[in-house]
């Protein structure tokens, strides 16, 4: 008979042992990254580039909005910040049936919401059927979890087990898995499914507080237009190589300063610990920290990263210029005319790259098509268009269309960078040396994407982030998809693929995005993704500009900073960092 003392320890020890259950080590293996065990307390403040549109994960596709929300929500699978692998995250493990059709996942137990509601399987379930997959939602992640034409299935086995199926194998299923989980008692009360509008109202940014996840920090408010404050989350899962609850920081604040220079200002003047920086205001900085300013510049190679391109509307109003743009020698002219070395030295003070199509440099997916890149050659870029048949018939210096317009078109850009002003005025120049007039349209980078998509553009300067899997990016690379907006024609009303609008190099582009789909053998998959690269490289949907490093500044006093790559789900580098 076991003694009341001895029961009572016993329990006690129980007690104590449940939240390890939930306990994930974190940092252990990151030491080449220069992570070590850090102090806890502080306050981290970090610039925003603007005001969130809501606090709503899926309410709208906006990166300030994702930024903020990273610390705060977590998803079933998370980056590793060294290898960029997939690894647990809420999902403590998995297993994958032998068609690699059926997956299912353990939950991880003893994970709490910020209010104190145990975490479950519910959850999960309930955030990818009424939320994730639901179509009346705006940043729903259907095309990304689509396989066979149909969402995955996902289904509760019991209390700590999901159960995932597929209609067809896919060998990237589990990136799309790092999307993040909401709480089912907050959501459930309006049904998502049912009202739709009602879901996308709730955690706007009038409700910052009402905000709550599992991950390293909560809400504790939300000044309008000036700083967002996040709190340490005390009961969170993870812990450091020492066992000592993560995360280490006590405050994470973000200042929203809108100018790139204002951000930088900050930095200088110790109002912000760290700052995401561009070539142009690399030199200065790095000049300040040989000098002994307290900071260091941090550089690298960017996996992730937006490299700029230029885009020719096939669908542009005027019916001339969408014709000139859908003829693949334009855009060789096109492909000539970009100064891609001086633009690099000029704009990005030498810390970029030569871009790759669609892929990063440095993927495991990458084919090297810098070939494909050509150099810069005006004299072959007029003869190109000498081709075409654009020639300057009326001795003012401009080329003209047939029919006699001038060969005149707008290229919109976005103004509040440092960067793309400076690419559209050395594009518009050179084009100049050859009769081609560009005039210069400039707009908020927030505006980018709604107007490309609503094609109100002739032609545009824009950027979209690489990923590790090119099938993360099928929305925007494979034709007849959403974020496709040089040729959106090619996207029915019903937003299916309309065949008959596409060339038959886009036609394979689809049918290598839907293999891809599912093919599970990573060499056949490499061996997909390599024969797009090099029609991409060939064809010229777009014309790829440069590749721009990584580069941050960090004050000296910031302990384990690892460059933050900007609001990509799970790569949450927050939760390590602490003040020395």
């Amino acid at each position: 008979m076991t003694s009341r003392p001895a029961a009572l320890l016993a329990l006690s020890l129980a007690l104590l042992s449940t939240p390890a259950l939930a306990a994930k080590t974190m940092g252990g293996d990151l030491g080449s990254l220069g992570v070590v065990p850090g102090k806890v307390g502080g306050t981290y403040t970090l610039p925003l580039s603007d005001s969130p549109q809501t606090f709503n994960y899926y309410g709208a596709i906006d990166n300030n909005t994702y930024t903020v929300l990273n610390n705060v929500l977590e998803s079933l699978v998370e980056y590793n910040l060294a290898t960029y692998k997939l690894e647990p995250g809420l999902a403590e493990s998995w297993t994958t049936s032998k068609d690699g059709k059926v997956w299912t996942f353990k939950i991880r137990k003893g994970v709490k919401w910020h209010d104190g509601v145990p975490f479950s399987a519910d959850d999960v379930v309930f955030s990818y059927n009424n939320i994730i997959l639901n179509p009346g939602v705006r940043a729903n992640q259907i095309p990304n979890l689509s396989f066979g034409g149909e969402p995955v299935k996902v289904e509760k086995v019991d209390a700590s087990t999901v159960r995932m199926t597929l209609k067809q194998a896919a060998g990237a299923f589990t990136q799309p898995l790092r999307t993040f989980i909401l709480p089912k008692h907050v959501f459930e009360k309006i049904d998502p499914l049912k009202n739709p509008a009602d879901y996308m109202k709730m955690w706007g940014t009038d409700k910052a507080t009402e905000v709550i996840g599992t991950g390293p920090f909560k809400f504790a408010g939300y000044v309008a237009g000036q700083k967002i404050s996040l709190v340490k989350n005390p009961d969170y899962w993870k812990v450091d190589a020492k066992g000592t609850r993560l995360p280490y920081l006590n405050r994470l604040e973000y200042l929203i300063i809108r100018d790139p220079q204002a951000q930088v200002a900050q930095f200088l003047a110790g109002n912000v610990d760290q700052v995401n920086i561009t070539g142009a205001q690399f030199p200065d900085l790095k000049q300040k920290e040989l000098a002994g300013a307290p900071f260091k510049v941090v550089r690298s190679k960017a996996l992730f990263g937006s490299p700029p391109h230029i885009a020719f509307n096939f669908d542009a109003k005027d019916p001339a210029l969408a014709k000139v743009f859908r003829d693949l020698r334009f855009r060789q002219a096109m492909q000539f005319a970009v100064n891609r070395q001086r633009i690099i030295d000029d704009v990005f003070n030498t810390v970029a790259t030569l871009p790759g199509h669609g892929v990063a440099p440095i993927s495991e997916f990458y084919v090297n098509t810098r070939g494909a890149l050509g150099k810069f050659d005006l004299k072959a870029a007029g003869q190109k268009l000498d081709l075409l048949g654009l020639k300057d018939t009326n001795g003012d210096g401009i080329r003209n269309l047939p029919g006699g317009k001038n060969l005149e078109f707008d290229l919109t850009y976005a103004t509040d960078s440092t960067v793309y002003p400076p690419i559209a005025t050395i594009f518009q120049n050179d084009l100049k040396s050859i009769g081609v007039k560009v005039n210069l349209k400039g707009l908020l980078v927030a505006n980018m994407l709604s107007t490309g998509q609503a094609g109100n553009y002739e032609a545009m300067l824009y950027a979209f982030g690489d990923q590790p899997d090119p099938q993360l990016r099928r929305e925007i690379w494979q034709p007849g998809q959403p974020l496709n907006y040089w040729h959106m024609s090619a996207r029915g009303a019903d937003g299916k693929p309309v065949f008959a609008s596409m060339q038959p190099w886009e036609k394979r582009i689809w049918d290598i995005f839907e293999q891809g789909a599912t093919v599970v053998d990573p060499i056949k998959r490499r061996a997909l993704y390599g024969e797009w690269q090099a029609l991409f490289s060939k064809n010229l949907p777009v014309i790829m500009v440069a590749k721009a490093d990584n580069l941050a500044a960090v004050n000296n006093k910031v302990g384990n900073f690892i460059y933050n790559l900007g609001p990509i789900p799970t790569y949450n580098t927050n939760t390590l960092i602490y003040l020395k």
